[in-house]
């Protein structure tokens, strides 16, 4: 089985360098528009913090620029291009288009399959917008971004890593070239110095491209229905998580809580009512736990008729927030604006 996912994976990078190809030789044709472009993504599928740090990124650009988020909306059951609202179901955006609506209801949220035909409708009808950020568009290569952010994984050194389906990988290695920043996601606490050197020689393929390194900042988790639990440290919990990624969610809750038991279930999961079944016998088991989920996972289940009872009195959520390491630059963000204010300014010039 190994040896047919490695032969798989050797289909998989030719073809993914082929198309590349195409792109660099412009006989498959990028498309810029004049409201600029932050793209985020990444090179590795699944959880490595991309809606983290597009949400941080919007948080710090509104308060300068009149930002849309732009998405696919993975695992929808919807196509074609949708505005998201606060009330809208996760089944028709997205769970992560979603989750950022909640957290930010007045910025402009879409969902559409096809990046460029989705721009030029935000340019015709919100002629306000005049920052797009593009979530999860690193391989969209039809769509040509004034700044690309790359994420990475620190629990997942894609140098050690395979193609699909062997691998995680999901475009070459070569292609970061085209990321103007880096940010290593879920840190450890305990990364050295060294470590930090290590990531940068891996990744600074060119002069200008910059490093950043976060963790997981520690928030307080919330009830997703009404309680007055507050949870505290030590505390038994039952962690249960639909993400790309979920250990570096579980090693973080570690440090914090006893957990007792762990369910996992496939990324952008769709809870059943045997899931939720299952759940609430698992918490019969642990009389003094509580569940506690990603806020990806609590914005699939705010209005779910599946929740048993026993869940929703014992449900939390954990929100994610991201905070820069010791001995990573702390001023991404300022950094970030004053590169897009540049490039915008030396594009206006050029236009005159």
């Amino acid at each position: 089985m190994k040896f047919l996912l490695k032969i798989l994976s050797g289909f998989y990078y030719l073809a993914i360098k082929f198309r590349h190809w195409l792109f660099d030789c412009n006989i498959l044709k990028k498309q810029t528009f004049r409201t600029p472009i932050i793209c985020v993504g990444n090179i590795t599928v699944g959880g490595t913090g991309k809606t983290p740090t597009a949400e941080m990124i919007i948080d710090y650009m509104q308060n300068y620029y009149k930002v849309a988020l732009l998405s696919r909306g993975y695992g929808r059951r919807t196509k074609g291009y949708m505005e998201v609202e606060t009330n809208s179901s996760y089944r028709d955006v997205g769970d992560e288009p979603l989750q950022i609506k909640l957290k930010y209801p007045k910025t402009l949220v879409v969902v559409c399959e096809k990046r460029a035909d989705a721009i030029r409708r935000i340019e015709e009808e919100h002629p306000e917008i005049n920052l797009i950020i593009m979530d999860d568009g690193f391989q969209h290569r039809y769509v040509k971004p004034l700044i690309s952010v790359v994420v990475v994984d620190s629990t997942r050194p894609f140098a050690k890593d395979s193609y699909l389906p062997a691998g995680t990988l999901r475009d070459t290695l070569d292609s970061i070239y085209r990321g103007d920043y880096f940010i290593v996601t879920k840190c450890s606490p305990a990364m050295s110095q060294l470590d930090q050197r290590l990531w940068r020689k891996d990744l600074q393929l060119i002069a200008y491209q910059k490093v950043y390194f976060t963790r997981n900042a520690s928030t307080e988790a919330l009830p997703l229905y009404e309680n007055d639990r507050k949870l505290k440290q030590g505390d038994k919990v039952v962690v249960m998580s639909g993400i790309g990624n979920p250990r570096a969610f579980i090693r973080a809750l570690r440090r914090r809580y006893d957990i007792v038991s762990s369910l996992t279930f496939p990324d952008h999961h769709i809870y059943t009512v045997e899931d939720m079944q299952s759940v609430a016998k698992e918490l019969e088991k642990y009389p003094d736990a509580v569940l506690l989920t990603t806020e990806k996972d609590a914005v699939k289940m705010r209005r779910s008729r599946r929740v048993p009872e026993i869940v929703r009195q014992r449900l939390f959520y954990l929100p994610m927030k991201m905070e820069f390491i010791e001995g990573s630059d702390p001023d991404f963000l300022g950094t970030l604006k004053m590169d897009l204010d540049g490039k915008l300014r030396m594009d206006r010039t050029q236009r005159k």
